[in-house]
């Protein structure tokens, strides 16, 4: 995860913590909940996230318990999740057996806190990517991870419409990627400045896509740096805020994209391991294979989303009123993921494997 920037306004005042802790206690049906403390957690660009270590009397959950309270920072992009809505994907997620923090509550009364927001349970490890992708051992342990994750990412994949708890998320129309691209395209048109690269890398991939997978829920934002790992293990998978129904490939490709590798180019998938290690993994449990050579359309396809949504965060420090220096630098961004898809087009279009 990035690092906190604490000049930026914070939803939750520290200073005033008993509306949250009668709220929670009633949430949970707890006699009394008493917080000790309530730290704000490194991470987490369009959310805030943070770490509440909590005494429980009666109830439940009496004891002592260490929760994380996820809330919108000050502004959200256009294309993220409110936070009931993420909940429920993460309740889905967690009902269908993917290892994700157990969702607890959630709140849609701005008067507890300031704004909506959910409580999960807090696990273990580091989700910190370039700690992750320089670890000393991990020519031993990114292999497994990657298998492992795969795996992950097709108990996700198995959650199909019509699905009764997420009917909000709407159907892309008229595909995958059509939808996909009409999402950039939108955002597009209201940055402030003009990206020719990018609309030209949006042209290519409406008319080079593939045929159509069976739709299945999508996590959106599955990358090195959003999961956990102790141990060389993972142990959860984090910010579920940009999940919507798509091709299953979409996930894949976004994880291999050069930008989240994190300097270990020759790693492709993440940053811990080839593509082949994440491909067993997910293949050995869905019931539909994906082949290696599937995802070379959905990592250009990643490059521009992450292209747009590092567009969309400058602008919120341009014109949203968020000083910040962790948005100002990734608004100097895009050119970099432009360049990466602009060269893996043009491998593609001369027979050779993308880099």
């Amino acid at each position: 995860m990035t690092m906190a920037v604490a000049s930026r306004p914070r939803t939750l005042d520290t200073a005033n913590l008993d509306p949250l802790q009668r709220w929670l206690a009633g949430a949970i049906e707890a006699d009394r909940v008493e917080i000790k403390s309530a730290d704000l957690l490194s991470g987490g660009a369009v959310q805030e996230n943070w770490r509440i270590d909590a005494t429980i009397d009666g109830g439940p959950r009496a004891g002592t318990h260490a929760f994380v309270l996820r809330t919108d920072a000050v502004a959200r992009l256009p294309m993220s999740l409110d936070r009931p809505r993420e909940f429920a994907c993460i309740k889905a997620a967690h009902g269908a057996g993917v290892l994700v923090a157990e969702p607890i509550a959630e709140c849609g009364d701005r008067s507890v806190i300031g704004a909506p927001f959910t409580v999960q349970r807090l696990l273990s490890g580091t989700a910190q990517a370039r700690r992750i992708a320089r670890d000393p051992k991990l020519a031993a342990f990114g292999p497994a991870l990657a298998r492992e994750i795969g795996g992950q990412l097709a108990r996700i994949h198995a959650i199909r419409p019509p699905n009764g708890a997420l009917t909000f998320l709407p159907l892309p129309e008229p595909d995958a990627v059509g939808a996909a691209v009409a999402e950039m395209r939108s955002a597009l048109d209201k940055a402030s400045e003009a990206r020719p690269a990018l609309e030209y890398v949006l042209v290519w991939l409406l008319a080079n896509k593939p045929a159509s997978r069976a739709t299945s829920l999508v996590h959106g934002d599955f990358r090195t740096g959003n999961y956990l790992v102790e141990d060389g293990r993972l142990t959860g998978i984090l910010d579920w805020e940009f999940c919507h129904w798509g091709d299953p490939r979409e996930d894949l490709g976004w994880f291999c994209a050069r930008c989240w590798r994190f300097g270990n180019d020759a790693l492709a998938a993440g940053g811990i391991a080839p593509r082949a290690d994440l491909l067993d993994g997910y293949n050995a449990v869905s019931g539909a294979p994906i082949a290696e050579h599937e995802l070379a359309f959905w990592e250009i396809l990643g490059a521009a989303r992450w292209a747009t949504i590092a567009l969309l965060q400058g602008q919120r420090f341009l014109t949203g009123g968020e000083r910040s220096l962790e948005l100002a630098l990734t608004g100097l961004m895009p050119a970099e993921m432009e360049f990466d898809a602009l060269e893996a087009i043009a491998a593609i279009e001369a027979g050779r494997p993308i880099p």
